[in-house]
């Protein structure tokens, strides 16, 4: 099977892996516009279109849990320059509304989200890219409309439960069924309990102690996904996390035929490097680069280096004159 790897043994400061920047470029972004789309089951899911206009290529830009959009300011900012760029936010996350129900809430229907709002959005097809959750959301987009899919950008991410590999331990899926009784049992409770869990700079610090790069973080890179995650229904997020466990893609990496670059991190304990390096061996062709500094947050840790890396994969292998 022919593959690709690349590695670095950077570990320097931060300060010297953001991307260049300049005024000139800045002024071919083009303007930001957002709406919503209307999905299948008629939730409305909110999206935003940045970067350059049609016919531009375009990269559909997919979160994490919790998320709504902190780790791609950086990828968001150097692609804009050349790429159409679609990001969304998915059921309960951002400004997406909560779902009437929390049974609709699977790996498959945060996928039928992703073509609706290319629908929506007037695109016909574009690369995936996905980041931790958004990486199982874009192998089943792949699953559900492969026609429509023209590359796969994998990033510190999953293709299986995820919960089972967290911090190297089954523990997180072993207490899953503990957390949907409680969440399910006194929702106030826990909601009230959720929003004031801890001060915002207190929970910056553990992050920084048990996952994150402290060196190679900026505290106003990090803090957006705190509050995000503080403004979210805990329900939404049990439920996300419930769909993650549930979810298998195996089947699907033996399938794709289209150009795949993994980016994984020799630190990330939340999806263990050990994943990506599994799905470089089941994708044919496929590409993987090892952050060697970085963690489950690579993206903002050496945003250079990921950017570099991604631009590359682009251009060489899916958008090659």
């Amino acid at each position: 099977m022919k593959s690709r790897e690349e590695k670095t043994t950077s570990g320097a400061a931060r300060n010297n892996d953001e991307p260049q920047r300049d005024d000139k470029s800045r002024a071919g972004r083009g303007k930001r516009r957002s709406g919503f789309a209307v999905s299948r089951d008629g939730a409305a899911i909110f999206f935003e279109v940045l970067g350059q206009p049609h016919p531009a290529p375009t990269l559909i830009l997919c979160d994490g849990l919790g998320c709504d959009g902190y780790v791609w300011k950086y990828l968001q900012w150097a692609l804009s320059d050349r790429y159409r760029l679609v990001h969304l936010n998915y059921r309960g996350h951002g400004q997406t509304p909560l779902p009437q129900d929390f049974g609709q809430v699977q790996i498959a229907d945060f996928a039928a989200d992703i073509l609706s709002v290319m629908d929506a959005s007037e695109t016909e097809r574009a690369v995936i890219v996905g980041h931790s959750l958004g990486v199982q959301v874009a192998l089943e987009t792949y699953r559900q409309a492969r026609e429509r899919c023209l590359g796969l950008v994998l990033i510190c991410g999953s293709y299986r439960n995820p919960l089972r590999t967290f911090k190297g331990k089954e523990t997180l899926g072993d207490l899953l069924p503990l957390i949907q009784t409680a969440v399910s049992k006194v929702p106030r409770l826990v909601g009230a309990f959720w929003k004031r869990l801890l001060p915002l700079d207190l929970s910056f610090q553990i992050a920084k102690h048990f996952e994150l790069n402290g060196e190679l973080v900026h505290r106003e890179d990090f803090v957006p996904y705190l509050e995000a995650l503080s403004r979210m229904d805990p329900r939404m997020f049990v439920a996300t996390m419930a769909a993650a466990a549930q979810h298998d893609a195996q089947d699907v990496l033996v399938e794709i035929s289209v150009p795949t670059l993994l980016i994984t991190a020799r630190h990330d304990t939340f999806t263990p490097m050990a994943l990506s390096l599994e799905m470089q061996e089941k994708i044919a062709g496929s590409e993987l680069h090892i952050v060697e500094a970085g963690t489950h947050t690579a993206p903002i840790e050496r945003p250079a280096e990921v950017t570099q890396v991604v631009q590359r994969f682009l251009e060489r292998r899916v958008f090659a004159p």
